[in-house]
């Protein structure tokens, strides 16, 4: 039971590094008139090869909430709190809801739209209340990893926790800053965003691997006694 109990919850925590592969980079570089220092992900979702961004959301957040399943094996309690997994569920929830509704228009793109809609449609206010899990509820998680991996004496793994919330929440508000047409941070919104993503997956890669490599280590201890 234990070795095929472990190649399932080896299955489950790698969905997180998986999800952490992103494509939106690659299909940005292709897109007339789109700036990935400019404008955000959920721009790609519009105009034409939009579905790809929006297979990219759903499949990223179906691996995320998987993710979040798996770490409830995790051996260390600061990584399988229930807190912690359910904040990381409600992300994967929220890239699934991305992907069924549509951005606005912002910053210019798709081509000939204005900065700013002034009449937000219902689909944008949904995906950006679908944002909040991701951008606000991830540094909420790693906020609750931090405390209790400092709790539990892990002192380095907890700052740098603390660091990837400060982080994510600081380039999210020079991010949503830039989209609401800050003249200073407008041009360089798209950038802020990809330094938040970056940070936050990079973030649930990391507790993915350290929670399978705690799973590893337990059943060796185990045996050793």
């Amino acid at each position: 039971m234990l070795p095929s109990f472990k190649r399932q919850r080896s299955a489950t925590d790698r969905d997180v590094d998986r999800a952490a592969q992103d494509p939106s980079a690659a299909e940005g570089a292709i897109r007339e008139g789109y700036r990935p220092s400019r404008h955000p992900v959920s721009s790609l979702a519009l105009g034409p090869r939009g579905q790809v961004q929006t297979a990219n959301f759903a499949v990223t957040g179906t691996l995320v909430l998987a993710g979040a399943a798996g770490l409830r094996h995790a051996a260390d309690p600061a990584l399988s709190s229930r807190a912690g997994r359910a904040l990381i569920g409600a992300a994967g929830a929220g890239l699934i809801a991305a992907a069924v509704f549509a951005t606005d228009p912002v910053s210019g793109y798709p081509p000939g739209t204005p900065g700013a809609l002034t009449q937000p449609t219902r689909a944008g206010m949904i995906h950006n209340l679908a944002a909040v899990p991701v951008f606000l509820g991830l540094p909420a998680a790693a906020i609750t990893c931090s405390r209790q991996s400092i709790r539990a004496g892990h002192r380095g793994f907890g700052l740098y926790c603390a660091a990837t919330a400060t982080t994510m929440l600081a380039t999210t508000a020079l991010a949503g800053a830039g989209f609401n047409q800050s003249p200073r941070l407008v041009n360089l919104a798209g950038l802020f965003q990809r330094a938040s993503i970056v940070t936050g997956f990079g973030w649930l890669t990391t507790i993915s691997a350290r929670a399978l490599t705690r799973a590893s280590a337990t059943p060796a201890r185990k045996r050793s006694t």
